[in-house]
């Protein structure tokens, strides 16, 4: 909560999980943004906690801070976790080719090197392990109708 204050609670989130997916509604665990150092070891919960309320599969993508929000970020971070923000920075910086952000296709959302590879792997295995490592079906949008609006003429049949 103290990263993004004014987003929905976690419990919220889940509650709209239970509800898209006792509704029929494919539903996928976005995991995002995965913090080195800071957020990283609840993965797994995450994970679990979605699965039970119904969620199908999962994705994530690393912590990403082009240009302006770098400096927002680490303002923040010095802030509200001062004793990690040098090692949360130095392990972002190590999958990122020495920057704060590497822009490359294939490259931004997820990092490169020993961390980011780790990260990936625990991902993977709690992700397969609670059967979460598939592509959610499509969305039946055929099945879509129009809700009537105040006024209309209502059909018997």
């Amino acid at each position: 909560r103290r990263m993004e204050p004014r987003a929905p609670s976690p419990a919220r989130r889940l509650q709209v999980i239970r509800r898209l997916a006792g509704a029929g509604v494919p539903v996928r665990v976005m995991t995002s943004p995965v913090v080195p150092g800071l957020t990283d070891h609840e993965i797994e919960a995450l994970l679990a906690a979605g699965r039970a309320a119904g969620a199908e599969a999962a994705s994530w993508i690393m912590l990403r801070l082009p240009r302006e929000v770098s400096g927002l970020w680490q303002e923040w971070l010095a802030e509200h976790y001062p004793d990690r923000a040098a090692k949360v920075m130095a392990r972002l910086r190590e999958m990122h080719g020495g920057r704060d952000y590497d822009l490359r296709w294939g490259h931004r959302m997820r990092g490169q090197g020993v961390h980011a590879e780790l990260i990936a792997r625990r991902f993977e295995a709690a992700a397969r392990r609670l059967g979460l490592d598939r592509a959610v079906p499509a969305l039946r949008c055929d099945l879509f109708t129009v809700p009537p609006k105040a006024g209309d003429q209502l059909s018997l049949f």
